[in-house]
């Protein structure tokens, strides 16, 4: 983090270089190191797949947004341990098939 030489305010990186956005002083960055920044904002995107919907089972359930009669269901489990006693938890989590909207219930 650099800081201006005339007021002191914490400087913002620009295209051109360093400039602070009180006083407007803009220093000049090394070539080396616009062409590092460069390279790291020239990454391509990230993507983030769900799996898909065809690996869940459909069930019967109401949805408690809009009231359809049928969503996706999976289960997982939840393991903990109080006062030394293990205990294990199924989660079952649902998804409508029409608003998305997702809900879980425990046992």
């Amino acid at each position: 983090m650099d800081f201006c030489s005339d007021c002191g305010s914490c400087m913002k990186r620009t295209p051109e270089g360093l400039q602070c956005p009180k006083c407007g002083r803009l220093v000049q960055l090394n070539p080396a190191i616009k062409e590092k920044n460069a390279k790291k904002q020239s990454q391509g995107a990230i993507y983030i797949i769900d799996e898909p919907e065809d690996n869940y089972v459909k069930v019967i359930r109401l949805c408690p947004s809009c009231r359809n009669e049928e969503a996706f269901h999976w289960s997982t489990t939840a393991i903990g341990e109080h006062a030394g006693v293990r205990q294990e938890r199924t989660i079952e989590h649902f998804k409508c098939t029409k608003c998305t909207h997702t809900w879980v219930e425990s046992s």
